[in-house]
């Protein structure tokens, strides 16, 4: 079995460029907009807006600027799905359609799917839409394809400023975490690494290297599993049916008790 593979995103060093976005959808066939029609979003220069079921990358722009626009910075991150060690999306699929990789990495196989959308409902990190010309869930599959051949996957061979490296799990954590010491040792305390350990999730194996809280990102602080609510649920669920089962009793005596009244003389 291969090592698990994984994506290692320094938001640091990434500069808006969008090759990734561009060498994803050409890669994997994706149309450019949903229907044909490209409209702006006034949202800075992000106008593909959020990841989704035919953009399995999406470059964030947040600027950080004060009213007189001085002394401010750009944060830009190119997101994608974090194939989650332990994923939501996996777990709740009722079709199978979802499955681990000999990579460790996790993909929606499309020829299964029945476009339920539990998975979209499930995700915490918002990655998994509908295609609208599939019309089944798709997002990102760490171009499965490519690495099934030997390859490296498309986004991560045309940064052109190596935010996004792809490597083993273990060989992306060593350089993130020299990379951090070092922003530490130039002055960037902020520096710290998203989903690097098992503590998220059971590990992301696509985690982030960020300056500020992961929800300037839109990033959850503390992503949760859907199993989360099973032991509360199924208290909930049994206190329910006992206080359902005592009022019948309840019920079932008074009405026993009144219909005696009446058969007395």
């Amino acid at each position: 079995m291969p090592e698990p593979m994984g994506f290692y995103t320094d938001t640091t060093v990434c500069i808006g460029c969008k090759a990734c976005e561009v060498a994803c959808k050409e890669w994997n066939q994706l149309p450019s907009t949903n229907g044909g029609v490209n409209t702006l979003s006034g949202d800075s220069y992000d106008n593909t807006r959020r990841l989704d079921g035919i953009h399995w990358r999406h470059v964030k722009f947040i600027e950080q600027f004060p009213e007189d626009r001085k002394d401010g910075r750009w944060l830009l991150m190119s997101d994608v799905c974090k194939h989650c060690v332990h994923a939501a999306c996996l777990e709740v699929c009722p079709t199978g359609a979802i499955i681990r990789t000999e990579f460790d990495t996790v993909v929606i196989q499309s020829n299964a799917c029945n476009g339920c959308r539990d998975c979209i409902a499930a995700c915490p990190f918002g990655v998994i839409d509908i295609n609208p010309v599939s019309h089944v869930a798709q997002k990102c599959t760490l171009c499965y394809d490519r690495l099934q051949g030997g390859m490296e996957p498309a986004c991560s061979k045309a940064c052109p400023t190596k935010s996004i490296q792809f490597g083993t799990i273990r060989e992306l954590h060593e350089r993130a975490q020299e990379r951090v010491a070092q922003l530490h040792q130039n002055g960037e305390n902020r520096a710290y690494l998203y989903g690097a350990d098992d503590k998220m999730l059971g590990g992301l194996n696509s985690f982030y290297l960020l300056v500020d809280k992961p929800e300037v990102y839109g990033l959850p602080p503390d992503p949760k599993m859907p199993t989360r609510n099973l032991i509360p649920g199924s208290v909930f669920a049994v206190l329910g049916a006992v206080m359902v089962g005592l009022a019948a009793i309840f019920n079932f005596r008074n009405r026993g008790a009144s219909q005696e009244r009446k058969m007395r003389p």
